[in-house]
C-alpha cells in the first residue's frame, strides 16, 4: 500500500516546485511577498498596493505581505536567497534603493542572485525644505551646494539609497566633489520628515508621495522633483531640477524578484501573473493615487536593465566614497 501511495505522489499532476500544478494559471495557492523594510515605506506601500490590486482583480489564491527590516533591504535579500531558493511562492519587492544598499553595506549577496520578474513603477524624487527655509528655490539650494556642499544638511532614507544617490549626482553635475555632501540617513520616512520639520536638517529628499501632505499643509516647501510629473502638488505642477539648471534626471524604480533556483518556465508563469496584475484597473488606480509612473520590463530586457543600473549605482557610490 505504501508503494502505491508513493507512486501516486510521483505521478500526480504538477511538475513545478513545491507540488505546484503547472497546468493551472499561477498562483495556485497563497503567495507571500516580502517588503524588506519597515511598514509604511516605499517598498511596503508598493507591495501592499500590488496585493490589493491582485485581490481586486481576482488573480490570486491569497497574497500575504510581510516585512523584514534592516540594512537597506539587504537582510531581506539574504533571507530570500538563503531560505527560499527554488520556491516560486516567495517574492520580494526591491529596486534602486537596494542596489545602493548592497554597495554601501558590503553585502555578499548581489541582486543577481535573485530571479528578476518585472519592474513595476518609477517614482520621482522630491527635494523639500522647511516652510521657513532661507532656500526659496532649487536655484538657491544648488548655489549653496556649489559654494560649500558640506554646509547643507540633507535628510533622506537609508545610506546608499535613491535619496543619497540623487544628492551625489546633483553635486557631480554642479562640479563639486560628491564626497563633500552632508547626507543624514534615516531608517524611515517618518524620521526623515521629523528632522526636516524640526529644522535639524536644511533639506530633505524622498519620493514625491511622502512629502505631498506636508507641502499642501504649508509645513514644507517643494523646491523641485527629479523627473517630470503630471500630478499637481498644492495646485501646481512641480518644477524639475533640470528647470533649475541642474542637467540631471533620476527616478526611483521598483521591481518584484523571486528566489534563485527557478526553472525558466516557472519564471515565465510568475511573470505572466504579475503582468496581468499590472494591467488591471485596480493597479492603475494605485499608480494614479501614489503619483507613480508605469515602468514595466520583463525577461531579457529586465536582466539587461538591472545589470546596467548595477554598474551605474556602483559608480555613484564610489564617487560618494560610501562603499565597502
Amino acid at each position: 500500500m505504501l508503494a502505491v501511495l508513493a507512486l501516486v505522489a510521483i505521478i500526480a499532476p504538477g511538475g513545478a516546485s513545491g507540488g505546484d500544478d503547472a497546468s493551472q494559471p499561477y498562483p495556485t495557492r497563497q503567495l507571500e511577498i516580502m517588503a524588506p523594510a519597515a511598514p509604511g515605506g516605499g517598498w511596503d506601500t508598493t507591495a501592499r498596493a500590488f496585493q490589493q490590486a491582485s485581490r481586486d482583480a481576482g488573480l490570486d489564491k491569497g497574497v500575504e505581505v510581510f516585512n523584514v527590516e534592516g540594512a537597506g533591504g539587504t537582510l531581506g535579500l539574504s533571507e530570500l536567497v538563503s531560505k527560499s531558493s527554488g520556491d516560486p511562492y516567495q517574492l520580494m519587492m526591491t529596486g534602486l534603493v537596494m542596489l545602493g544598499a548592497i554597495e554601501t553595506n558590503g553585502s555578499d549577496v548581489p541582486i543577481t542572485r535573485t530571479t528578476p520578474i518585472a519592474t513595476l513603477i518609477t517614482e520621482a524624487e522630491a527635494i523639500v525644505v522647511p516652510a521657513d527655509s532661507k532656500y526659496r528655490s532649487m536655484e538657491d539650494l544648488a548655489a549653496a551646494l556649489k559654494a560649500d556642499p558640506g554646509s547643507v544638511r540633507v535628510a533622506g532614507g537609508s545610506a546608499g539609497g535613491a535619496d543619497q544617490l540623487l544628492l551625489g549626482e546633483i553635486a557631480r553635475v554642479l562640479g563639486v566633489d560628491p564626497k563633500r555632501t552632508r547626507y543624514v540617513a534615516h531608517s524611515g520616512g517618518g524620521e526623515a520628515n521629523a528632522a526636516i520639520l524640526s529644522g535639524s536638517v536644511d533639506a530633505g529628499i524622498s519620493g514625491l508621495g511622502e512629502f505631498v501632505d506636508q507641502v499642501e499643509a504649508g509645513k514644507m516647501r517643494l523646491l523641485a522633483v527629479s523627473s517630470p510629473v503630471e500630478a499637481q502638488v498644492d495646485g501646481k505642477v512641480p518644477p524639475t531640477i533640470k528647470d533649475a539648471g541642474v542637467d540631471l534626471e533620476l527616478t526611483n524604480w521598483r521591481m518584484l524578484v523571486a528566489p534563485p533556483g527557478l526553472e525558466d518556465a516557472e519564471r515565465e508563469r510568475i511573470t505572466e501573473y504579475v503582468t496581468k496584475v499590472l494591467e488591471s484597473p485596480a493597479w492603475q488606480e494605485n499608480v494614479e493615487r501614489y503619483d507613480w509612473q508605469p515602468f514595466v520590463k520583463t525577461g531579457r530586457e529586465l536582466d539587461d536593465f538591472v545589470a546596467s543600473e548595477q554598474r551605474r549605482v556602483q559608480q555613484v557610490v564610489a564617487d560618494l566614497g560610501i562603499g565597502k
